[in-house]
């Protein structure tokens, strides 16, 4: 249990709950709002329960309450009037906050009851991009300055995973799939962040195309045995921390697959967001975002 948070220094709390941390001195100084334990050389530390404090506290005051108003509340009647905002435009922020708490706790109760609720107003495209795309765009943040560990970014992306797998289950059930391309989903060599490319294999059934997921760890020559049996195929691959080489990769790709025909490769992920586009051949596109390409379907 060793890699399982228990406390949280003051700059974890600012990176969790986007308050600065000279804030929250302020607020605990002038409105007594947490009480931190303290270590022998007098830095403080926090409990869960005072980081779900802060995080309701930081969501209320987003939504235009004062901590002035707040800090008078208990702890039970800050939680009720979380609860009792409704606003459309915090339900976002709302369930965000909601997740990161499942993912702290390990409480699969709580991020189903957070999906759920979501799932009563918005559709599945609607929860992953405004939900689920935000709260790993964190959670990698949250990871690279050490607040949360491994543990917690592998456990609350594997239930993430777990509702794209249930959605495309359910489309492959409902939908019929057509059109004149195949598009071929994989992720390259040394390449296991799978999540995004699950979304995007998710909107492509969604829009009734033709696709199909190869899995984690492709060799690209690998592909040549899809181009015997089908003759339009496109390309599609995640790229977050492979490959090492991207030129050469690129190249690799038009070598082995696009030779005898030109054949596209769209590009998502943090490494495609880092290509300088302009010198890309004509037949491989980088998105800095899923938005404008799941529009074009």
């Amino acid at each position: 249990m060793e890699y399982i948070k228990q406390t949280f220094s003051i700059k974890d709390l600012e990176n969790l709950s986007g308050i600065k941390a000279h804030t929250i001195r302020i607020w605990e100084k002038r409105y007594n709002i947490l009480s931190p334990d303290r270590t022998s050389t007098n830095i403080r530390t926090y409990d869960i329960s005072s980081l779900q404090k802060i995080l309701n506290i930081a969501f209320l005051n987003e939504s235009g309450y004062k901590i002035s108003r707040i800090s008078k509340l208990s702890d039970e009647e800050i939680s009720d009037m979380v609860r009792g905002v409704n606003t459309s435009s915090s339900e976002e922020t709302r369930a965000i906050t909601s997740l990161k708490l499942a993912m702290l706790n390990f409480d699969e109760a709580l991020f189903s009851k957070t999906y759920n609720e979501l799932k009563k107003r918005k559709s599945f495209t609607e929860i992953f991009l405004e939900v689920f795309l935000p709260l790993l765009e964190e959670i990698g943040v949250l990871w690279q300055t050490d607040t949360i560990k491994p543990i917690h970014e592998h456990y609350i992306v594997d239930l993430i995973k777990q509702k794209v797998y249930l959605n495309i289950g359910l489309l492959k059930e409902e939908k019929e799939m057509n059109g004149d391309t195949l598009f071929v989903l994989f992720l390259p060599d040394n390449e296991i962040h799978d999540v995004g490319i699950l979304y995007l294999y998710y909107e492509l059934l969604n829009h009734n195309r033709s696709a199909i997921y190869l899995g984690p760890s492709l060799p690209l020559s690998d592909m040549n045995y899809l181009l015997e049996l089908h003759d339009n195929v496109a390309f599609i691959s995640y790229l977050t921390t492979q490959p090492e080489d991207m030129d050469k990769y690129l190249q690799e790709f038009n070598d082995e697959l696009s030779e005898d025909k030109i054949r596209e490769f769209y590009l998502f992920g943090k490494k495609a967001r880092e290509i300088d586009k302009s010198t890309l051949s004509p037949n491989i596109k980088a998105f800095n975002s899923l938005v404008p390409f799941i529009k074009s379907l």
